[in-house]
């Protein structure tokens, strides 16, 4: 087979399925986000009847994945998806000052846990849980970018619930530089931890809740995450031959030049993104675990001008005030 710079070669029927995928993640997205009841019936009633009927035999012990990671993954995404539609539907629960901190807390605890299994896959060479692992300098950037990213979570204070009929999360500082190079890391973390799933995991998976935080739902992009990902790892532990050894599986190029230049990339955006919110922290006196940050552009603007909407059928414009 030819090599491409980051996959082996991509058949017709892979890419397809790749297009698949990527519909698949964005139209169940809109499912859950528009109805509760889907929801409810998605994130709650299935979890339960896989956790006891299914994911004991399809994630277990050697499969691709049975390590402590994706077991921890497919929970704290679930716990994300719910607690979001927890403030979106309980508007006492989304009045409490408290209440802000899950967002950040469960993003953090999200990347964190990727970038301890960056660190952990340096020292891994070979297939381990099923898996193909090469580990090197590369995980050890992407996890200094993954904690950059971490520490560059700001705005909460500005979180509040959109007063259309799909009552969404909106999070006005959280922008597309930051969206950018959070997907920069992710991809990268993938890539170098999970590199036979990235092609699935990395890409699409990050594509499906990007194109509805800028294209569907400005603002709502930490809400499209937790969905897309609670779903694809739901999918993934019950079917995990499906992106590692099915007929539509990717392999990565196993390119030390390729994971070397992911992680590159990946941590230079970082960098960028951290030495711009310095410079507006500094220059505009801003307190980064108190205020909004990016109030003055014109992006975080159109996102926060949710709160002056009216509510469905009301006749009076009263602004909806952040959860604060």
């Amino acid at each position: 087979m030819d090599v491409v710079f980051l996959f082996d070669s991509i058949p017709w029927y892979a890419a397809l399925m790749w297009v698949v995928v990527l519909a698949a993640l964005i139209g169940f997205n809109e499912l859950t986000r528009r109805y509760r009841w889907a929801g409810i019936a998605i994130f709650i009633a299935l979890p339960i009847i896989l956790t006891i009927f299914v994911w004991p035999t399809t994630a277990g012990e050697g499969s691709s994945t049975g390590s402590w990671f994706h077991w921890v993954k497919v929970y704290s995404a679930l716990a994300g998806a719910l607690g979001f539609m927890a403030l979106r539907y309980y508007p006492k629960l989304a009045r409490n000052k408290f209440a802000l901190w899950f967002p950040p807390a469960i993003l953090g605890l999200n990347i964190l846990e990727a970038v301890i299994r960056d660190f952990e896959v340096y020292g891994l060479e070979g297939m381990v849980d099923g898996v193909f692992m090469n580990g090197g300098p590369w995980n050890i950037m992407n996890g200094v970018a993954g904690i950059l990213n971490l520490v560059t979570i700001c705005g909460w204070a500005g979180i509040y619930i959109s007063r259309d009929k799909t009552k969404d999360m909106i999070w006005p500082d959280m922008l597309w530089f930051w969206i950018i190079a959070y997907d920069l890391w992710n991809f990268a973390y993938v890539y170098n931890a999970v590199g036979d799933h990235a092609f699935y995991a990395g890409a699409a998976l990050l594509i499906s809740c990007t194109i509805p935080a800028f294209f569907i739902k400005r603002g709502a992009w930490l809400q499209h995450r937790a969905s897309t990902l609670a779903l694809w790892m739901m999918f993934t532990m019950a079917f995990p031959a499906f992106a590692s050894t099915s007929m539509f599986a990717v392999e990565t190029s196993r390119s030390e030049t390729a994971l070397f230049t992911v992680s590159l990339v990946s941590l230079l955006a970082n960098i960028a993104v951290v030495v711009y919110q310095v410079h507006v922290i500094v220059t505009r006196r801003r307190n980064p675990l108190k205020d909004e940050l990016f109030t003055h552009l014109e992006a975080y603007k159109k996102v926060a001008a949710g709160r002056d909407l009216p509510m469905p059928d009301a006749g009076t414009s009263r602004r909806e005030p952040a959860l604060v």
